[in-house]
């Protein structure tokens, strides 16, 4: 066996993602967990974190560093009911510090949540009918969908597949349901398998989205996977497949750079999974396991050539892609304010700052959302640029909405200039390793 990354080490001993979290969870004596098990608990959706803002001054103190854990969500698409959102109101309120924040990939973290309440929390987030389940870690990430509404036929027939997709791409063991929800242990974990990903998961993390043209705003080229729909006479017909994007690159590391997906071919609806299948096996057994900065599918491609790749996948499927189909894209960015669905329903796309969802000086956005959701009848849909819609508005209900929205200062897609209408800012400052090491 060639030479592994020490992360290798710790997904191959871990019993499948179980490691030793349930006795890092228990120690009395710190805020932090097992060095292993922080590789571990990604899997899980959470990340262990400290404020490097106070690390000087608590070293000082000769007290170890303010350990806390971000968990993030999985969300296929971006959708909750409005139940759901007031759900993760409270528990962002009860357990975290007091802030939702939007990812770009359509998900929800919480920031803040300490180790004594890592467990309560994610019971909580189970409760909403919601988990965390890989949304971190070397597998398949939470599966983006185009955030617009129901604006065509088609769109909630492409929301659909992504769903099954995330549903069909989650890892198998029973590792969660045991240390996070109480469920029963299985006595080895020989009795268990991975199906997909095997004992070892995959080299690095895996992103997977799908578009409806003409716009690009789940930035389709930028993942591993990704699937263009292809839209005739309002009917979906299938997908364009692309493989190997990734914007990620290590600062003065020439070995490392982003790279723009490649379009592969064309497939029917139907084939969706198995084709999905056969990318992810493929970067399963193919990809780097020795340098995880050249992990990712990208430089699997880079490296054996996009025929080899196309005639791997075509052999563990079965079948042969047909060639891609013409597409156009014509932004990648919201459209902001109410826009009209094909059913006659209306959509209202806020501007979220950053997507953190929080009581400030400059509005009480967490409480007018909240309101919002008490009343709203249809559902909430995150967008891949941190901004949210309130989808699914009777007409006779818009203006009620938009009293809300003026009251409590969400209005500032109508305010704010076309800088601060798009910018976006790293969540991670204070408190996360890689705040300054890298960005994607």
């Amino acid at each position: 066996m060639s030479e592994q990354s020490p992360v290798e080490r710790i997904k191959r001993d871990s019993r499948l993602l179980r490691g030793t979290l349930v006795e890092s969870l228990a120690d009395p004596l710190t805020g932090a967990i097992r060095e292993d098990d922080t590789a571990l608990i990604k899997f899980h959706g959470s990340y262990q974190q400290d404020d490097r803002d106070i690390r000087d001054e608590r070293r000082r103190q000769k007290l170890e560093p303010a350990y806390s854990f971000m968990i993030r969500t999985r969300l296929p698409g971006g959708v909750c009911t409005p139940t759901q959102w007031l759900q993760l109101d409270e528990i962002a309120c009860r357990y975290a510090n007091g802030t939702l924040r939007i990812t770009t990939r359509q998900a929800c973290q919480f920031h803040g949540v300490i180790k004594t309440e890592l467990k309560t929390t994610m019971q909580a987030i189970n409760a909403a009918l919601l988990d965390t389940i890989a949304a971190c870690g070397d597998v398949n990430r939470n599966v983006m969908a185009s955030a617009n509404p129901i604006e065509t036929q088609a769109h909630p027939v492409v929301y659909d597949w992504a769903r099954k997709l995330s549903e069909h791409l989650l890892p198998q063991t029973r590792a969660y349901h045991e240390i996070w929800l109480d469920g029963a242990k299985v006595s080895t974990t020989e009795e268990e398998v991975e199906p997909l990903y095997g004992p070892t998961y995959l080299p690095r993390k895996f992103k997977a989205a799908i578009v409806v043209p003409p716009v690009n705003d789940v930035d389709v080229f930028a993942h591993d996977l990704g699937f263009i729909a292809i839209v005739e006479d309002g009917e979906l017909q299938g997908f364009n497949l692309t493989v190997g994007g990734g914007m990620g690159a290590t600062h003065n590391d020439a070995e490392t750079h982003p790279r723009i997906a490649d379009v592969a071919g064309f497939l029917k609806p139907e084939q969706l999974l198995a084709v999905a299948e056969a990318v992810l096996t493929t970067q399963r057994d193919f990809g780097n396991r020795a340098v995880r900065k050249r992990a990712r599918l990208k430089y699997t491609i880079e490296d054996r050539g996009l025929e080899w790749f196309i005639a791997e996948i075509s052999r563990r499927m079965g079948f042969a892609l047909e060639p891609a189909r013409p597409f156009k894209f014509e932004t990648t960015g919201d459209r902001f304010g109410w826009t009209e669905g094909f059913d006659g329903r209306w959509h209202l796309t806020l501007r979220i700052e950053a997507g953190r969802v929080a009581d400030t000086a400059r509005g009480p956005w967490l409480t007018g959302l909240r309101e919002i959701a008490k009343v709203h009848r249809g559902d909430f849909r995150l967008t891949p640029n941190q901004n949210l819609t309130i989808a699914n508005v009777d007409a006779n209900a818009r203006a009620f909405i938009d009293g809300l929205v003026v009251r409590y200062g969400l209005d500032r897609h109508a305010r704010a200039t076309p800088v601060a209408l798009n910018a976006l800012a790293c969540v991670a400052l204070p408190t996360c390793a890689l705040a300054m090491a890298e960005a994607e």
